[in-house]
């Protein structure tokens, strides 16, 4: 039987998601599993394409939506994508300019931690299953490390099984989302930002329809959010930094 069209985004969609989490880990995939070459990529413009073997410093840098992104411009083409293309790619919006919260770089630096700052003013991807975050789940609200600003709820917050917090929805005038074409938010997902600071949040999907069971499969969306970026304000205890590594699970093999 004919594949149809649907079936075919769905392959790329997951391909696409698995690829960048396995990206995020310093584990890029094979550009052979994809019928590809090396030759595939740009090597004249390592800023607009991804290398097909980076570093471990490389590799923890890279954004999840850029990276699907890259891999699928080999596949689709940049024309067919509606993303920019190393002509004409956009420059970042400033992290600054226009947003209510604003610190001086230094100012920043004293402010949050490593971890935070990387995230949040540097643009960084912390590897998954890093945040303390990720496995929280008591009622409460998460807020922007850097400034305050309520952004998530906990009912809005699922496991999507990715390694980082996701949640379904977000709250209103809380969040930024980066306005790109149709295709690519379909495809590579967009950049959320704290709407008051402008610290770099993660980035949202629209596959919310692959997690049935989960509030993000009727919402269609999920942010993809780096816990460092955030602090969780239980109803009830005390508040927790997103940057805190996990605790380790102990598990009983005894019989």
């Amino acid at each position: 039987t004919k594949e149809k069209p649907t079936d075919s985004l769905r392959k790329i969609l997951e391909h696409a998601v698995w690829s960048s989490s396995n990206f995020a880990t310093g584990n890029p995939p094979d550009e052979s599993s994809f019928g590809l070459s090396p030759s595939g990529f740009d090597s004249n413009n390592n800023k607009n394409n991804v290398p097909p073997r980076v570093n471990q410093k490389e590799a923890e840098q890279q954004s999840r939506r850029q990276f699907a992104s890259d891999l699928a411009k080999p596949i689709l083409g940049s024309t067919i994508l509606g993303l920019p293309t190393s002509a004409q790619a956009s420059v970042p919006k400033s992290r600054t300019e226009g947003y209510d919260y604003q610190l001086s770089d230094e100012e920043w630096k004293k402010k949050l931690t490593p971890r935070q700052y990387e995230i949040l003013r540097d643009g960084g991807t912390e590897k998954p299953y890093t945040s303390i975050l990720e496995a929280e789940e008591r009622p409460g609200k998460y807020s922007c490390a850097g400034c305050g600003t309520e952004l998530f709820t906990s009912e809005a917050k699922f496991h999507s099984g990715t390694g980082w917090p996701s949640y379904a929805t977000a709250l209103e005038g809380g969040v930024e989302v980066k306005q790109v074409s149709k295709f690519e938010a379909n495809l590579a997902g967009a950049e959320i930002r704290c709407a008051t600071c402008g610290g770099h949040l993660g980035d949202v999907f629209n596959d919310g329809w692959i997690f049935p069971g989960t509030p993000a499969y009727d919402s269609g969306k999920r942010f993809c959010v780096d816990g460092s970026a955030l602090v969780f304000r239980p109803i009830q205890g005390d508040d927790v930094m997103g940057d805190l590594y996990p605790q380790r699970r102990v598990v009983d093999v005894s019989y």
